[in-house]
């Protein structure tokens, strides 16, 4: 009896170093803050919260800061991803908020490199020193939560012009959220094996890729899409009542440009934009001739990188400078 219970707790404690070995190696050898699901889990972990209000789902923590993805990320007392920023106009400026996800947040990039920081600079430089972009993006918000952030919160910035920033994405249903236990919040090998998991069921147990989960995000009878579709005409209904711009873009999805392989989803957003009285600016073609890779935070990542960035700042800026209003 002695001998087996000896054999047990060697095991136990053989089990107990080897999961602390491979928690070291995922803490160090793995962590080159580059690897995507671990970084996405640091984000959630150092930087998010739960919201009160189950439309928004979730919400920026105040004052937190991390390193993800090689770069310093701080967030404002307001939850947001940006200098200090009172939300009382300055008399004589222009105030553009700019609704998104982790795209309009700057993921994988300097907070000076992200669209709404670029756009700002991008104004100055054609002498509109009157103009203040807000980045209001957060990662993992669908249409609906961004919808529901501005109504509670964004609308506060007295905001002259909305720019809703649309990603393909953007039609998933919001998610439900719980508190998560004390290893899934502390644990990067629990991160680690996730991401492994999830990637195993992609490539061997048939789960769709990216073009065939997209494009169903828009099928028949998806809620996803009717949410968003409900949203944003609540917005649009909002900004019109309150005498607010309101430009709706479309970002693209860059794994492939030349042949882009959903102009249908363009089409059907541009129309929501067009029943909505909304005015509606396409970014593929800011960069449909470059080469996508160079698009890329990194090969394996698509989200767009500061060159990205730049080049659709520059387009919108062009199209606001051409097409000005209120301020512009």
């Amino acid at each position: 009896m002695k001998r087996w219970f000896g054999n047990i707790a060697a095991l136990a404690l053989s089990a107990l170093v080897m999961a602390g070995l491979f928690e070291l190696a995922c803490r160090t050898v793995i962590n080159t803050g580059t690897q995507y699901h671990l970084e996405m889990w640091k984000y959630a972990v150092a930087l998010k919260r739960i919201s009160v209000n189950p439309e928004i789902g979730h919400e920026h923590v105040p004052g937190g800061h991390a390193r993800l993805m090689n770069t310093d990320v701080a967030i404002n007392s307001h939850g947001l991803r940006e200098r200090e920023i009172a939300p009382a106009k300055p008399e004589g400026t222009t105030r553009i908020l700019m609704l998104g996800d982790s795209i309009t947040f700057g993921w994988g990039v300097e907070q000076s490199e992200a669209l709404p920081a670029q756009l700002e600079r991008d104004f100055k430089a054609a002498g509109k020193d009157n103009v203040e972009v807000i980045n209001s993006g957060v990662g993992n918000y669908n249409t609906a939560m961004e919808v529901a952030y501005f109504l509670e919160h964004g609308a506060k910035f007295q905001p002259d012009i909305v720019v809703l920033n649309y990603f393909i994405n953007d039609a998933e249903p919001t998610p439900t959220y719980s508190e998560v236990p004390w290893y899934a919040r502390h644990s990067y090998a629990y991160a680690v094996l996730g991401g492994a998991w999830d990637g195993f069921k992609r490539r061997f147990e048939g789960a769709q890729d990216w073009r065939s989960y997209y494009a169903g995000l828009y099928g028949n009878g998806a809620q996803g899409w009717a949410k968003a579709q409900t949203n944003i005409a609540k917005l649009a209904a909002y900004c019109r009542e309150h005498n607010i711009r309101l430009v709706m873009t479309n970002i693209p999805e860059l794994r492939e440009l030349k042949d882009y392989p959903f102009m249908d989803v363009q089409a059907k957003l541009q129309s929501v934009a067009e029943e909505d009285g909304i005015e509606y600016v396409d970014l593929l073609p800011a960069v449909q001739a470059e080469d996508p890779k160079t698009l890329w935070v990194t090969v394996p990542d698509p989200h767009p990188d500061a060159l990205a960035q730049s080049l659709m700042a520059q387009y919108l800026a062009d199209y606001f400078i051409s097409h000005p209003a209120q301020g512009l």
